[in-house]
């Protein structure tokens, strides 16, 4: 389990270490800053002990060596500060360039992910992924750069300088070293779990939030205030804990190394004392050895706590990665076909099930001619909205096929069929921007006469002229109906209406007198074009040319209006309760 665990991390770090790998110039640029930092820094604790030597006995001070040795000091720390300076910033950019990278390749791969992974994982947890979990990686990408970097280097660079100086305390320094990295290392492999555990749970949390912001109005129609409250307060303490946890066993990293560290100061201090007692050390050098051992065991510490963060860091973007090589949806054919020949539409057979346990539609087949008006009635659940899903290919079928004009509709471009189909359903989606942004979405080079026309013909064009700034209201500034975002999502459609239609229960959030206006407008629309109709009133269907009556997933009726009626079946029963 371990194994894994460990291997997870290698392969996360593999992976993101591929993302930084792309701003090799500034990697090598912020090294050699890094360099530069280190080498300057160890330079000084040199220089103090020369001056330290110079101070013979009192009365017998060379002051111009002194003075000399200062200045240099004083230029050391002045290229020091700017060099540090420089790398910060190359850090940060380089942290921010993966931190862009990544989400834009998340949100990409979010824009071709199959709806079977948008229909069974919470949106909140996705906004999670993206936008929580990429800024701890960012945070754990900056500390790992401007930590990681210049203490390996120090680490390297002071035994380096203790060894030239006396290699015998050198060797205490070493003997010693593997303690704290054994403490650091026994934590570390402990909090992984610990952080990834957080990380899921605040995602679980930000869904919660997301549904409850969404759906508050339901929430308070149905009083369920107190248990989304208490759900929140469940996952809440979750957090709370999960987060304490990891946060207490990371924060001992640092502590620990110190106390060893301490330890190692403390024999080295020892150590080099009686080396300069016995005169095999002066006590400038001895000084300097001591800052050398500071700065040797200081490493450690901030690396030891940069590692709780890469932790936390690695726990995240292993949830990003996740995303972002999630399987997207089938690509098109190879030379499929850019446009939709007209023609009959055909479902020949159709299976499909969204559970391979639980089949939804078995065997499915009708036949559409040019032009016809096809209504689609049956219970809730029956798989009336599943069939339109499939005919926009948001899914494809399990078996059989659906042809345009002859041609299985999986041998031509996703964009071309959807070109071809254009749909009006029930949950109105609206982007954020104003109401001409969102009408030209269907056809941008429209002038604003064809966009009025088209507002006019959906009976949208006086409410739209009754908001602050008209065509030009910021969406979220206006307080829309549900009904007028329907009627806005209608108007999409007039503006640029395709050779097929779907109208998935269009009007069911508008009031019973604009509905009657809306249906003569469509009834304009749907002339010369295939339409499908999901609906679940009598007016909206009666005067469809075929009508499809479904249960369970199957086909169990098919005619005209008259035709059922007079068969006395299913659709009679149906058209009954609803008022016929």
């Amino acid at each position: 389990m371990k194994r894994n665990k460990k291997g997870s991390q290698i392969k996360t770090l593999k992976k993101v270490l591929r993302y930084i790998s792309r701003y090799r110039l500034w990697l090598v640029t912020t090294l050699v800053m890094a360099v530069i930092v280190v080498a300057l820094t160890l330079y000084v604790p040199i220089l103090v002990g020369r001056a330290i030597d110079n101070i013979i006995a009192p009365g017998e001070v060379a002051f111009d060596n002194i003075i000399r040795i200062l200045l240099t000091v004083g230029i050391s720390v002045g290229i020091t500060s700017v060099a540090q300076w420089i790398m910060n910033m190359i850090n940060n950019k380089i942290a921010c360039e993966v931190v862009r990278d990544m989400r834009e390749d998340a949100f990409r791969k979010v824009q071709s992910l199959p709806f079977s992974y948008l229909d069974s994982h919470p949106a909140g947890e996705t906004v999670s992924r993206i936008i929580t979990d990429v800024d701890v990686l960012s945070e754990g990408l900056l500390l790992g750069f401007t930590q990681l970097f210049t203490g390996v280097l120090t680490i390297i660079g002071t035994l380096l300088f203790m060894v030239y100086i006396n290699f015998w305390i050198t060797l205490v320094v070493v003997v010693m070293t593997p303690l704290s990295l054994v403490a650091a290392s026994f934590i570390a492999k402990r909090t992984y779990m610990m952080f990834r555990e957080q990380s899921e749970t605040r995602a679980e949390q930000t869904a919660l939030i997301n549904e409850a912001i969404n759906g508050q109005k339901t929430v308070q129609a149905f009083g369920q205030e107190e248990n989304i409250l208490s759900e929140f307060d469940e996952i809440n303490g979750r957090l709370e804990k999960s987060s304490l946890k990891a946060t207490f066993f990371s924060s001992l990293t640092n502590p620990v190394t110190r106390f060893v560290n301490a330890l190692v100061y403390a024999a080295v201090a020892l150590a080099g004392a009686l080396s300069a007692v016995s005169g095999r050390i002066t006590v400038g050098g001895l000084s300097c050895f001591l800052s050398y051992a500071n700065q040797y065991t200081k490493p450690f510490n901030e690396i030891s706590g940069v590692v709780a963060e890469l932790q936390n860091a690695l726990a995240c973007a292993e949830r990003i990665l996740d995303l972002i090589e999630e399987e997207p949806e089938i690509p098109d054919r190879e030379n499929a076909a850019s446009e939709v020949p007209g023609g009959d539409i055909e479902f020949c057979g159709v299976s499909f099930s969204y559970t391979a346990d639980k089949p939804l539609i078995t065997d499915c087949s009708f036949t559409v001619k040019p032009g016809q008006r096809v209504a689609i009635v049956g219970k809730t659940g029956c798989g009336k909205t599943t069939l339109i899903n499939l005919l926009m290919r948001f899914y494809d079928v399990g078996g059989g096929e659906i042809r345009m004009g002859g041609m299985d509709i999986r041998n031509m471009t996703r964009k071309a069929l959807r070109d071809h189909v254009g749909m009006v359903l029930q949950e109105t989606w609206l982007k954020s921007g104003t109401v001409r942004e969102n009408l030209l979405m269907a056809k941008p080079e429209a002038t604003d006469e064809e966009m009025i026309s088209a507002a006019k013909e959906a009976h949208a064009h006086g409410f739209i002229s009754r908001l602050p700034k008209g065509y030009d209201t910021v969406i979220g500034s206006a307080s829309l109906s549900e009904g007028q975002r329907q009627l806005l999502c209608i108007t999409r459609l007039m503006l640029a209406p395709p050779p097929v239609l779907i109208l998935d229960e269009a009007t069911s959030s508008i009031d019973t007198r604009t509905e009657v206006k809306i249906q003569s407008a469509f009834a304009r629309l749907m002339e010369g074009r295939t339409s499908f109709i999901v609906a679940h009133r009598l007016s909206t269907i009666q005067n469809a040319d075929l009508i499809l009556v479904m249960d369970k997933g199957s086909i169990i009726e098919k005619g005209t209006h008259s035709e059922l009626i007079r068969k006395g079946g299913v659709y009679a029963k149906l058209s009954a309760s609803m008022g016929s």
